[in-house]
């Protein structure tokens, strides 16, 4: 927030770094339970993975040493997936991640979304074979 005492300081380094456009969202403590990763494939939910954060860490991400977690849809992200789909599906986007935290879409990734071994590793649905079905589908195969 701009009342924090190295507000001016980040801003000054990130402005002289980063000429990119800057992607900022607010900060959401929740994420200390889970960030969670839901994979739509033709715009239908196919399954989710919680990845939690390590302890004293906020990064959830696994790479980061976040933890994959079982999870089940809220009705809330369920509401979202339902919300998106459509128009996921509209712009041809067949494999999606979307990242929610308590209920806030935060993410929506359509170009390298992760998570498919490790839902299937915790006895989630086989998403890689779901997605070749669609696409074979689609294709008329």
């Amino acid at each position: 927030t701009a009342d924090d005492l190295n507000f001016g300081s980040l801003y000054d380094f990130f402005a002289v770094t980063f000429r990119e456009p800057w992607v900022i969202q607010r900060f959401l403590p929740a994420v200390k339970h889970g960030d969670k990763r839901i994979i739509l494939v033709d715009g239908e939910a196919a399954g989710a993975v919680n990845r939690v954060p390590s302890e004293g860490d906020l990064r959830s991400n696994m790479v980061r040493g976040g933890a994959a977690k079982p999870t089940d849809l809220t009705d809330r992200e369920q509401e979202i997936c339902k919300r998106i789909g459509p128009e996921l599906r509209a712009r041809g986007l067949l494999f999606v991640g979307i990242d929610v935290i308590d209920g806030n879409l935060t993410e929506i990734n359509v170009t390298s979304p992760t998570g498919l071994r490790a839902i299937k590793r915790l006895g989630g649905p086989d998403i890689a074979a779901q997605i070749w079905d669609k696409i074979e589908e689609k294709r008329g195969a």
